[in-house]
């Protein structure tokens, strides 16, 4: 198949690329700049010229594929409403370029606010409450006679390079001389290796959307405190316990996540796509000089 991804330069997406490249696909990748392009035509993959604000680049694309992989996602949670309209937009416009066809499109979404209070399931919806529009965006273009479904990304979805949710743990830790948790610390997040998601990422493409959603956790749920105590160690500081009120302070906009107890299930996923996760766990991936050799560039930066 000939399969367009977008976020195709990215943590998660550049792996995707390789992945459908190794099993004979062939890509054509977004990007948005000639940094991006560059990347890409060093991947073997074709390069198409566009970006998330850009609905017409995005239809163009999905229109020379046989099948859509969305990854792409400002993460700048300074301005979150806006990218979630866009983000709502561009699987509306690409959905639409696919409409009458028997092409698919495979969005990505999360678990943030899917279950309260028990381990999540595919068979879980999201609430009206739910803060990104991605699976929403999705249903409806199924509604409108498209294959259509979404990956929800572990929030913890790891490996060298990571720019994400825990490396911004780390910097914290680093900064403030403390690696925090709240409470007790036992709220828990899953988790995933970048490489497993993108097999993941394939096998959905190749064996159908319609059996999703499909959840890309290898781990149902990591204990905070746990990735708390990887950290201290690592960078030699103390690792506390923290109200409320004081967890507010420390971690800042990102307090919200930190609280977070958002545990999920696989079974389903591992189940019809014969899926079964390879890589080393979070703490043992955290746990390793990669992640604290020097600050990276992480969320909101």
């Amino acid at each position: 198949m000939r399969i367009f991804v977008t976020g195709a330069t990215g943590f998660v997406g550049s792996v995707i690329v390789r992945e459908l490249l190794s099993a004979g696909h062939t890509v054509l990748g977004l990007a948005r700049s000639d940094r991006g392009a560059e990347a890409l035509a060093a991947m073997r993959a074709d390069v198409h010229r566009g970006s998330l604000e850009d609905p017409a680049s995005l239809q163009d694309g999905a229109r020379q594929s046989d099948a859509v992989i969305h990854t792409a996602f400002n993460h700048d949670f300074s301005k979150f409403a806006q990218n979630v309209a866009d983000d709502r937009r561009a699987i509306e416009a690409m959905g639409a370029a696919l409409a009458g066809s028997d092409r698919q499109i495979l969005v990505t979404s999360g678990f943030a606010g899917l279950a309260s209070g028990r381990i999540a399931t595919e068979a879980d919806r999201e609430g009206p409450g739910y803060a990104r529009a991605s699976e929403a965006a999705a249903t409806a273009v199924a509604a409108g006679g498209v294959r259509a479904s979404a990956v929800r990304l572990a929030p913890s979805t790891h490996g060298l390079g990571d720019h994400g949710f825990v490396p911004h743990l780390i910097r914290l830790a680093r900064e403030k001389g403390v690696s925090a948790y709240i409470g007790d610390g036992q709220n828990r997040w899953p988790g995933v290796h970048r490489l497993d998601a993108a097999r993941l990422y394939r096998l959905a493409i190749e064996r159908g959307v319609e059996n999703g959603p499909f959840h890309a956790t290898d781990e149902e749920g990591v204990p905070f405190k746990a990735i708390a105590e990887v950290i201290g160690r690592r960078l030699g500081v103390p690792v506390a316990s923290m109200t409320a009120d004081q967890a507010a302070a420390h971690f800042g906009w990102f307090v919200r996540f930190a609280g977070m107890d958002m545990p999920a299930s696989s079974a389903r996923t591992r189940s019809v796509l014969g899926w079964q996760p390879e890589q080393p766990g979070l703490l043992a991936d955290l746990d390793q000089p990669g992640y604290f050799a020097t600050p990276d560039r992480t969320l909101g930066s």
